[in-house]
């Protein structure tokens, strides 16, 4: 039969088997806080303004978590009001306001607290600093923050922790505990400020290597330069003979300030009506002198899709997605909306295989290729980019992705606040190669997938 552990209050007796939580030694007992402290005891209230100037002023904000004590202010330079507890020095200072945060010592002065610290004493000389370090321990720590009361401000209950069971053991074995956790303690702080650290690393190095990566692959240093590949800037002359027989055809409209960016001894200048300027403190990085500085209006036709109008009761209805919808290289196509597109609107409202979507609100930038066989609508909070001549979209996606993460979208500073029709237009982005741009995005593929497995 296995050993019983009973406790007796008044006549009764009561087997509390289920409530020991782990073995101890048999010269070790089980005792309830509240018989071993003044815990439930009515504590001695003064009102602030009553209080000696010059005695210690106690206040949660002085404890860090873990019960380091930071300040140390008297009545006086605190300038407090209210009632007050009193405590006395050697008084195990428990605060039951977000037990979580451990805010656990001994008081090394006699002063007074908020009420929200439960000043104690415990009885027959047991070390106070020994109970301190229980209450501490993960087995109280989880045990009275899973009885809590009070959503926005938890409180440990007083019942809570007056039958709190408290492995108790002899005198000088409770002394030579707390010497050994003293003696210890700033190795475990040290091991703890490494853990951390190392667990900072380990969440936030795969996006840093991404970002590096990316940081890397926009200016040039991902993949080698070919000689003989085709220059962006015959690549750039293509793109504005496209967009010419567009405008010549009737299909799209003249720009009104057409950008033409010209580098002369690395420096980029660019030209539009005819007056030229230095653009150098635009740009955020260098490029190889095979690649080319442009605007996106340059390359990419763009626009937004239909704005909902409720009043509106003309066209056929359909489908259409949302910012919510268009996530990072990703769409959600489970839930989609409907309303009436008119014919004009449909032909400007869709998106089809290839298109690169991006963001103007909310999550500012963020992007997507539509590679879906079928075409879909888009809503006016969301830009479609097509591109006047055959490029790799994939590598600028990636541009967005790494311009998004650097602030150069939707940061603060020099970033792109918000990312309206104008604003997306007149983006400074590197033109390579195309066939740098293929051997790019080959690159930063292969390359991510071991990003994803860190």
């Amino acid at each position: 039969m296995p050993y019983a552990y009973c406790e007796q209050i008044g006549k009764e007796i009561r087997d509390i088997s289920d409530e020991i939580p782990f073995e101890i030694p048999e010269s070790w007992e089980w005792v309830r806080l509240g018989i071993i402290s003044t815990y439930n005891q009515a504590k001695q209230k003064i009102n602030a303004k009553d209080a000696d100037v010059s005695i210690w002023g106690l206040d949660l904000e002085d404890l860090e978590k873990g019960g380091r004590l930071l300040v140390k202010k008297t009545v006086g330079e605190r300038k407090a009001v209210g009632d007050k507890t009193i405590f006395t020095k050697g008084d195990v200072l428990y605060s039951k306001l977000r037990p979580y945060l451990l805010k656990i010592l001994v008081a090394p002065d006699s002063g007074i607290c908020t009420p929200e610290i439960v000043p104690f004493t415990v009885y027959g000389g047991i070390s106070a600093e020994y109970i301190v370090n229980f209450l501490k321990s993960p087995y109280v720590d989880g045990l009275v923050n899973g009885e809590t009361y009070g959503i926005k401000m938890p409180r440990a209950g007083t019942d809570t922790m007056i039958s709190l069971l408290v492995p108790l053991p002899p005198l000088s074995e409770q002394h030579r505990i707390v010497a050994k956790i003293e003696e210890l303690l700033p190795y475990i702080e040290r091991y703890g400020k490494a853990e951390e650290h190392l667990t900072t690393l380990n969440t936030t190095f795969p996006e840093a290597l991404k970002k590096s990566i990316l940081q890397e692959a926009v200016q040039g240093k991902l993949v080698p330069q070919n000689p003989d590949d085709e220059p962006a800037s015959v690549l750039l002359e293509r793109i504005r003979a496209e967009k010419q027989a567009l405008i010549k055809a009737g299909k799209i409209k003249k720009d009104k300030h057409e950008s033409v960016i010209v580098t002369r001894d690395k420096i980029p200048y660019e030209i539009i009506d005819g007056k030229e300027r230095c653009i150098a403190d635009e740009v955020p990085f260098e490029i190889p002198d095979s690649w080319c500085w442009c605007r996106l209006g340059t390359i990419f036709q763009h626009n937004t899709g239909k704005t909902l109008n409720s009043s509106n009761h003309q066209g056929t209805m359909m489908q259409y997605i949302t910012t919510s919808n268009l996530y990072w290289d990703r769409f959600e196509l489970d839930k989609l909306r409907e309303m009436l597109f008119t014919d004009s609107e449909v032909e400007k409202c869709t998106v089809t295989k290839g298109d690169l979507l991006v963001c103007e609100g909310g999550d500012i930038g963020r992007a997507a290729i539509w590679n879906y066989d079928y075409p879909m609508r888009i809503q006016n909070h969301i830009h479609r980019l097509r591109s006047y001549a055959p490029v790799e979209v994939y590598f600028f996606y990636y541009v967005f992705y790494l311009y998004k993460r650097a602030g150069l979208i939707g940061g603060k500073g020099i970033g792109i606040q918000g990312l309206s029709s104008n604003a997306i237009d007149k983006l400074l982005i590197p033109l390579p190669p195309l066939a740098e741009q293929k051997k790019v995005v080959a690159k930063i593929e292969e390359l991510m997938q071991y990003c994803d497995k860190l």
